[in-house]
């Protein structure tokens, strides 16, 4: 299976990443870097990319595609075959994310530091050890800090002959522009529900009505339409964010619902905390050699405080995390609302919710969906002002019921 199986409905991407990876080939062959190719391949293949998109869309894996064929090392490229067969020691190391020359910077809080990115940048400074090339691959580059975005930046304009730089974001306008003016900018589309179910069907082994109505409801989102169509425990939450319109008759209700989401996101963040804060405590006492019930060994207090302030950040995305997702079901279940009220023959992203959405839609005004598509995204915009999570829902859910 080739690498870019994994991309649905990226076709021209695809297109564009195979040929860059085959002229960095060419390269490599010629003893030329991204920053020193000439003719065809200059065109063709360069030192830094920025691929964005909206949600789901695939940036990080077209990115994780575009490395491994970078690092495919296939007999068959001798003889023209497409970089990133997925089979060889190259794609495969790097799909399992263990290639020495492969790097991947995510955070799990809020922000990449300064101090993480001067270490890359370092690092973008040395050849590859064993590689074709060094590639950086960095998840949410949004997420810089300033500092740490300037020190980027200083990697991006100054790049070794056989580095290359990965960016993801959502969009452009959420990376530097002095740093997206040095990138090869790819934009992901929102790829087809039919796409999304076929790839259900063929990688998963969903069955097909299961497979249609997950990528209908995971709204171009291929990761998001997965889950529910595997996992139970999300097809459950959803169906009950989904039930929150229903509930907004009166004030009890619009409390009751806005404390639910709320407690839903923080149990999501708490068994997160239980399964992988206290394996990262135990591992960073072990790498101390700190004794059961005995004395700390010294630094062991700073790491642990230091551990302890990353933990509590991821725990603080989590719950936005999970917070965004049911903002994001809600607006599809409203942008459904307004399809039927305006007499749209188009797709519903929510068909299984069909009764509902005719009851909503049946109850008021095209104007007031949109007052209440409103309301959700004016909470999305609280909550990435910092607003305490309950206050934000529970105007939300108060003025969903004004409609």
């Amino acid at each position: 299976m080739a690498v870019w199986d994994d991309l649905v409905g990226q076709e021209r991407v695809v297109e564009q990443l195979t040929a860059a990876a085959r002229a960095a080939g060419a390269m490599v062959t010629v003893g030329r870097g991204a920053g020193q190719a000439e003719g065809a391949n200059a065109s063709l293949m360069t030192h830094a990319w920025l691929f964005t998109g909206p949600p789901g869309a695939g940036q990080v894996t077209a990115a994780r595609s575009f490395a491994a064929a970078l690092q495919c090392t296939s007999p068959d490229l001798a003889l023209g075959g497409t970089p990133g067969c997925g089979f060889c020691e190259g794609c495969h190391t790097v799909l399992a994310g263990s290639h020495a020359d492969v790097k991947y910077v995510r955070t799990d809080g809020l922000s990449i530091g300064v101090g993480d990115m001067r270490d890359l940048v370092l690092r973008a400074s040395s050849y590859p050890t064993g590689g074709r090339w060094s590639v950086i691959l960095v998840d949410a580059a949004h997420r810089l800090t300033e500092a740490a975005a300037n020190a980027l930046l200083k990697g991006v304009e100054e790049p070794s002959p056989r580095t290359v730089w990965l960016l993801c974001a959502p969009s452009v306008q959420d990376v530097l522009p002095t740093i997206r003016s040095r990138c090869r900018l790819l934009v992901l589309r929102t790829p087809a529900a039919e796409a999304v179910a076929d790839m259900l069907v063929r990688r998963d082994g969903v069955d097909p009505d299961t497979a249609r109505l997950a990528a209908l409801a995971g709204q171009g989102d291929v990761e998001r339409s997965r889950r529910l169509a595997v996992d139970d425990q999300a097809r459950t939450r959803r169906t009950e964010v989904l039930r929150i319109p229903l509930e907004v008759s009166d004030i009890g209700g619009c409390l009751a619902a806005a404390q639910r989401l709320v407690d839903t996101a923080k149990a999501d963040a708490e068994a997160l905390a239980e399964t992988q804060d206290a394996k990262e405590t135990d591992d960073l006492k072990a790498v101390y050699g700190a004794a059961e019930g005995g004395k700390a060994p010294r630094g062991m207090a700073g790491a642990v405080k230091e551990l302890e302030k990353r933990q509590k950040s991821r725990a603080t995305r989590t719950r936005r995390e999970t917070l965004g997702v049911a903002l994001l079901d809600l607006l599809g279940f409203y942008r459904d609302v307004l399809a039927l009220q305006l007499g749209s023959t188009g797709a519903l992203a929510n068909e299984d919710q069909r009764q509902a959405l005719n009851r909503v839609a049946q109850a008021g005004p095209a104007e007031g969906t949109l007052r209440r598509i409103e309301a959700v995204l004016a909470c999305r915009r609280a909550l990435d002002r910092n607003v305490d999570p309950l206050l934000a829902v529970e105007a939300m859910t108060v003025a969903l019921r004004a409609g």
